[in-house]
């Protein structure tokens, strides 16, 4: 018996039919919505407790075996490939709603829980309270921390890191650690709750979060405006922050992407650069703000500028933007979606947008271009066919190029998406020697680097 199948037993003994091996189950926990090769782990342990996960974690530390947190596996940077193999540890099972405070307009859930799922849940409660960081998928709050995510909303309501108030996570060693609380703000200690936000599992696994919520909105305006130019688009997103304008989401499309869509979704828009805004507030208000918003949009040349506050109305309008996505795979066949974001202050934004598309335009893949316009996000999505290196190597020169421009300009190399595996060379030129000291991190975490190896930081064997 191998030393891998010796670990397979002893955790078999603990956990019954809680640990999965069977063909079907690895495959699904071999990998992500990334473009990279798929790595299956030795064994799959769907947890239902915090002391599933810390007796987990003892074996795994005590033996050596890597461990990959997994949740909703809708990540785009292989952050779960089983590169190493190991245990893939899946947390969906723990997906409790373990209290909500209407009061203090807070949650606790456990990790499994999704986005959607808590939602659904205040709103069955009658409670007019939502949980407001939407990165599109239906992704789990464990992996969203643990992703630091955020998505269209972060321009009026913030990303993950600042809606997540407090953590239970399990260490390497096995211990059960609480970081952070309930209290509104506090100087006691270091701040470990954002540590382990955008830790992407290689430092604790995340088994419980407390999270911020926000008033629902009483009414929701949507507006679409169409533009001569992404230049003049942003200069309108730029416009309408500046003058205090408190819009909820803010986003951007290219044409390419724009006539996409309207093929997918059989739509009619416009092919040119499209703004698509969201606000939210009272009644009066949310009109009054699309009102200005809409002056600000013609200041910068554009087009019908569209609004509606009924929800079906509103729906339509922004079908555009719900499809973009999908409308990009569609785009070409037998083909796969590598997907690569920044971000930059937004009075680069325009510049950063301009140079990344004079790359992009020298290669005949095609690379359509949308992002979060109001916090200097945007994503570009190469469809690359399946199976062919040298349109891989193409599009990772024409990744790197992409970072190299965000972070002359003072931006990041990642928006959103984390680092996984295809951003370790790019975390280690924007920080420098600051990487070190997130490795020293890691160590004291971690010192046998069981979790998620291979991730953030590249090989640390070696090291």
């Amino acid at each position: 018996m191998t030393d891998r199948q010796r670990v397979l037993e002893r955790l078999r003994d603990l956990l019954a039919e809680r640990l999965v091996t069977d063909e079907a189950t690895l495959e699904q926990h071999a990998g992500d919505a990334c473009h990279h090769e798929p790595r299956r782990p030795d064994c799959v342990v769907f947890a239902e407790s915090n002391e599933d996960v810390a007796a987990t974690l003892r074996i795994c530390h005590e033996t050596r075996t890597p461990v990959i947190p997994f949740g909703a596996g809708t990540g785009v940077v292989g952050g779960v490939v089983a590169i190493c193999g190991g245990v893939s540890l899946d947390l969906t099972r723990m997906n409790q709603i373990l209290r909500v405070s209407p009061e203090d307009m807070d949650a606790t859930v456990q990790a499994g829980v999704t986005r959607q799922q808590l939602n659904r849940h205040l709103r069955e409660a009658g409670w007019p309270l939502f949980f407001s960081v939407d990165p599109g998928a239906e992704s789990t709050l464990g992996g969203m921390v643990a992703t630091s995510a955020s998505g269209g909303a972060t321009v009026r309501y913030g990303a993950m890191r600042e809606n997540t108030m407090g953590l239970t996570a399990i260490t390497a060693t096995g211990s059960i650690i609480k970081t952070g609380g309930r209290a509104r703000k506090s100087s006691a200690g270091y701040d470990l709750t954002r540590l382990l936000v955008g830790s992407e599992g290689t430092l604790a696994v995340i088994t419980e979060v407390t999270v911020r919520l926000q008033r629902s909105p009483t009414a929701i305006t949507a507006a679409v405006c169409p533009f001569p130019s992404m230049e003049r688009a942003i200069d309108a997103a730029q416009s309408i922050l500046q003058a205090g304008i408190p819009v909820a989401r803010l986003e951007l499309l290219d044409a390419t992407l724009v006539e996409a869509v309207n093929r997918y979704s059989q739509l009619d828009n416009a092919v040119t650069p499209t703004l698509f805004l969201e606000f939210h507030g009272e009644a009066e208000e949310v009109e009054q703000h699309a009102v200005r918003a809409s002056v600000k949009c013609a200041d910068c040349d554009g087009g019908d500028f569209r609004w509606a506050s009924d929800a079906d109305r509103r729906k339509r309008l922004w079908q555009a933007r719900y499809d973009a996505y999908y409308a990009c795979l569609a785009m070409r066949e037998q083909s796969a979606g590598y997907v690569t974001d920044v971000c930059v202050p937004v009075s680069q934004l325009a510049n950063c947008i301009a140079e990344t598309q004079a790359v992009v335009d020298k290669s005949e893949i095609p690379s359509p271009l949308f992002g979060h316009v109001g916090d200097g996000n945007f994503h570009v999505v190469f469809l690359i066919r399946e199976g062919d290196a040298r349109e891989l190597r193409e599009v990772d020169r024409m990744n790197d190029r992409i970072v190299e421009i965000a972070l002359r300009r003072q931006g990041t190399c990642t928006g959103e998406h984390g680092i996984g595996l295809g951003k370790i060379a790019a975390l280690r030129s924007e920080f420098g020697g600051a990487v070190d000291a997130m490795i020293a991190l890691k160590r004291a975490w971690d010192p046998h680097n069981i979790m998620n190896p291979g991730k953030v930081f590249g090989d640390l064997t070696a090291d």
